[in-house]
């Protein structure tokens, strides 16, 4: 059950790299995959500039994390759960989520943006880990009604200091509960460096405790996250129970626009992993391979920036909110005190109209 080095298919430079046990993707997924990055790259570069345009109130990008970003999202199938955290943007959009409706709760908007039960996508939480109980109880619903059913729970590594994380890992294991949990370890919780968070050898290791297996895997290489990431998933719906599977990235812009990284951590540092970058290792690999192309390439690029566009569109368009939706749904049936200050405010708001 101990984790060994992280797992990788394909090395910086875009070589294969021989491994014993796992086999590259097929060419059509990893083109597919290389598709996803090129969409979450641009995704991340408009959600910037959209902070700047004053259009959103704040973005985490993953920028750098894209690999772990589409590769979640691509291994599951369409009844199985995703469980995002305020990162996961682009894994969200991967699932078929509209960009813009993925976003509106970054734009302040107090509507979710889009709807849970119908794209089987989780609203994005903020709260460090208190999505993952929730991932848990779902997987164990879907047990106890013989569906077949994965939920792929996503967290940093700053969520698995916190006391959800290890609660949900117990629920699960001793439940047996069809779980991916997913650390995207990018060194940092804000400003808090690993070292800070925990001297384990891993944060995979932490999965033995739970009796589960844990993994570790290069977090930008989409090649070998499509395979780990599809192994554990296919393991938990053959009833293998919750797999943990560690992906070992780095953060390359700050934690959000609101974020001076510049305070704990170097240029240096970040240079260092500028090379290792997930979409640029994808292209020189998918080329070596004859299967990326400057015509296909260029037909990747156009279709990222459509879909930026209609981001950018729906983004932009000013919604005039109705003060009385305060009341619509905070419980099935109105209480009297919300009846009557949804009066009062009806009648402020008559005064208002009538000056």
């Amino acid at each position: 059950m101990l984790p060994g080095e992280p797992i990788q298919l394909v090395d910086p430079l875009g070589r294969p790299v021989p491994e014993s046990t796992l086999r590259l993707p097929a060419d059509a997924d990893l083109v597919r995959a290389h598709e996803a990055l090129v969409v979450g790259r641009r995704i991340n570069d408009q959600a910037y500039a959209l902070v700047r345009q004053g259009r959103l109130a704040v973005y985490p990008s993953s920028h750098g994390q894209e690999a772990c970003q589409v590769a979640a999202a691509l291994v599951m199938r369409e009844q199985d759960w995703l469980f995002p955290t305020y990162r996961d943007t682009v894994s969200i959009v991967t699932r078929g989520v509209d960009p813009a409706e993925a976003l509106m709760l970054l734009s302040g908007d107090w509507h979710s943006g889009y709807d849970p039960v119908a794209t089987r996508v989780a609203p994005q939480a903020t709260p460090l880990a208190t999505q993952l109980p929730h991932a848990v109880g779902v997987a164990h619903a879907a047990t106890l009604r013989g569906e077949d059913t994965v939920v792929m729970a996503m967290c940093g590594d700053g969520a698995t200091s916190e006391g959800d994380f290890h609660e949900a890992l117990n629920f699960a294991a001793v439940f047996g509960a069809p779980v991916v949990f997913f650390v995207q370890n990018n060194e940092f919780a804000i400003s808090v460096p690993l070292a800070r968070q925990s001297v384990a050898p891993s944060l995979a290791h932490k999965a033995v405790g739970y009796g589960m297996p844990g993994r570790r895997v290069d977090g930008n290489d989409v090649a070998a996250l499509l395979s780990v990431l599809g192994d554990a998933v296919e393991a938990a719906r053959a009833g293998g129970g919750p797999q943990l599977v560690e992906a070992h990235t780095y953060r390359m812009q700050a934690h959000t626009n609101a974020d001076d990284a510049t305070r704990y951590r170097s240029d240096d540092d970040v240079e260092a992993w500028r090379s290792r970058d997930p979409l640029l290792r994808s292209a020189t690999h998918l080329t070596g391979k004859g299967l990326l192309t400057a015509a296909i390439e260029s037909e990747m690029t156009a279709a990222a920036e459509t879909l930026a566009a209609a981001m950018r569109d729906g983004l932009m368009a000013d919604v005039e909110p109705d003060p009385q939706e305060l009341f619509a749904h905070v419980y099935a049936e109105p209480t009297p005190q919300l009846r009557e200050q949804s009066a009062f405010l009806a009648e402020e708001l008559g005064r208002e109209d009538a000056v």
